[in-house]
């Protein structure tokens, strides 16, 4: 009986192991993520004199008024050096009217480096040249060479195209030269920016975004003084930010103030916000005027007051925001 008892006792301990091992709720082991470390690529040095000379280049074929051969010419330029240096590039054509009811052909010259990769910076400026120094006190009727409202901005853009073209980021980087920009009258916003009106509304590339955009307006101006444009600061303050703060950790700091001041009546960022993209404006502001400087829309706006300092200032920063983007 003894026995017997002792078996069954045996045979039901068995059976408890069993089932025991077979319920084991023990949790698998936990695995720690793996980050990715991106490498960062130092910035390159930006070269002011090669800024320098895409500025003269503009300059040289006269002034760049929409529908001449001086504007045509300069396209063609812009497009054949853009690609030159392995963008994807093309010419986004489109018809609009001017406020003064005239039909023009426009020519937004669009450039990708890294076409596929999403995480992306969008540098733009304005490459037209308004028809008349309308500000001036001679020849107010007359084009002018226009070096620092626009080309300085494109200049400044196809320098760091060149850079990127041989030390690449780790971003892409979309460039975009906005036409019809000058073309506008007084008291009318929306006469301005006729370039950026159209692009907002057909995007050169369907939901197209970027992480945030950098506009460059009169950025070669001697002694420039680029506050935290108000515009800028209400719909993208933390690229803003960004900027101001890569400048000054590169000791320009005296080129970029951390003061807010309201002087923009339009400019092409606003549309580009418009777009949904973050879009900021590194635009030059004269303490004397309020303003923009007394060169605006004369005839003094030349490559006299192109200045390398300036233009080396702007450039560095922005390769130091590009290179420092994940």
């Amino acid at each position: 009986m003894k026995k017997n008892i002792y078996f069954i006792y045996g045979c039901a301990f068995v059976l408890f192991s069993l089932a025991s091992c077979g319920t084991d709720t023990k949790e698998p082991e936990k695995t720690t993520p793996v980050k990715v470390e991106v490498n960062r690529v130092p910035a390159p040095d930006f070269n002011a004199d090669s800024a320098y000379a895409f500025v003269k280049a503009q300059v040289d074929f006269g002034p760049r008024v929409p529908g001449t051969a001086a504007h045509a010419k300069c396209a063609d330029y812009l497009v054949a050096k853009l690609k030159s240096y392995g963008l994807e590039t093309s010419i986004q054509k489109g018809t609009v009217q001017t406020f003064d009811k005239k039909q023009f052909s426009l020519k937004n010259i669009i450039a990708s480096f890294k076409p596929d990769a999403q995480s992306r910076i969008l540098i733009c400026s304005h490459w037209d040249t308004r028809p008349w120094a309308d500000e001036d006190t001679k020849n107010a009727d007359k084009p002018f060479d226009s070096a620092n409202d626009g080309p300085s901005g494109v200049g400044v853009a196809m320098e760091v195209a060149r850079q990127i073209s041989k030390t690449q980021p780790n971003v892409g980087i979309d460039i975009i030269f906005f036409d019809l920009e000058d073309y506008g009258t007084s008291g009318n916003n929306e006469s301005w920016c006729l370039g950026s009106q159209y692009w907002s509304k057909n995007l050169h590339k369907p939901n197209y975004y970027a992480n945030f955009g950098i506009l460059l307006d009169m950025v070669g101006g001697p002694n420039a003084l680029f506050p935290k444009e108000k515009t800028s600061v209400d719909y993208a303050s933390s690229a803003v930010d960004k900027v101001w703060k890569a400048a000054a950790d590169i000791g320009y700091g005296n080129y970029f103030s951390p003061q807010v001041k309201t002087f923009v009546g339009i400019d092409d960022h606003v549309f580009v916000n418009k777009a949904g993209i973050p879009c900021i404006d590194i635009i030059e502001y004269n303490q004397a005027t309020g303003g923009f400087g007394d060169y605006h829309h004369t005839h003094k706006d030349n490559m006299d007051i192109i200045d390398k300092n300036t233009l080396k200032a702007v450039g560095q920063t922005l390769l130091e925001v590009i290179y420092n983007e994940k």
